[in-house]
C-alpha cells in the first residue's frame, strides 16, 4: 500500500503553526519577568524554530508545485516563500528592511495558496461538484 502525503495539508499545518509561533512569541517573553541576569531577547533555539518551519514549508511547496499544473500558482508559491525567507532573515539579523510584522503577510499568503491549491486539485477530478 502506497502512502500518499498531502503536501498542501502539511504546508497549511506548518504555516499555521509558524503563525502561532510568531504571534505567541511576544506574549511569552512579555509574561516572563526579566531579572538582572536575564534579557528580553528570545533564546536562540526559539528563534531557530522559524527556520524549521521554513524548511518544512520549502518541502511542502516543492512537492505541491511539482504536482501543480498551474504555472502562475507555482510562481506565486515560490515568490511568497522567498519573501518569507528574506523577512525571517531580516528579523533574525536585524537589518530592518521589512516592517516589524511583515512576516505575517507571506505566512498567511502561503496558507491561502495551499487552501486554493487544495480546491483546484479537488475540482480537477471528474466527480467535482464545487466548480
Amino acid at each position: 500500500m502506497k502512502l500518499e502525503l498531502q503536501y498542501d495539508k502539511i504546508g497549511i499545518i506548518s504555516s499555521t503553526l509558524c503563525m502561532i509561533h510568531c504571534i505567541g512569541t511576544p506574549f511569552i517573553f512579555i509574561a516572563k519577568s526579566c531579572s538582572a541576569t536575564c534579557c528580553s531577547d528570545a533564546p536562540t533555539w526559539w528563534l531557530m524554530i522559524d527556520y524549521l518551519f521554513l524548511i518544512i514549508s520549502f518541502f511542502a511547496i516543492f512537492h505541491t508545485t511539482n504536482s501543480s499544473t498551474s504555472r502562475w500558482l507555482r510562481i506565486l508559491f515560490w515568490t511568497t516563500w522567498t519573501i518569507l525567507l528574506f523577512s525571517i532573515a531580516d528579523h533574525t539579523f536585524s537589518y530592518y528592511i521589512f516592517p516589524k510584522n511583515f512576516t505575517y503577510f507571506p505566512g498567511l499568503s502561503i496558507v491561502a495558496l495551499h487552501f486554493y491549491n487544495l480546491k483546484i486539485n479537488k475540482c480537477e477530478n471528474k466527480n467535482c461538484k464545487i466548480c
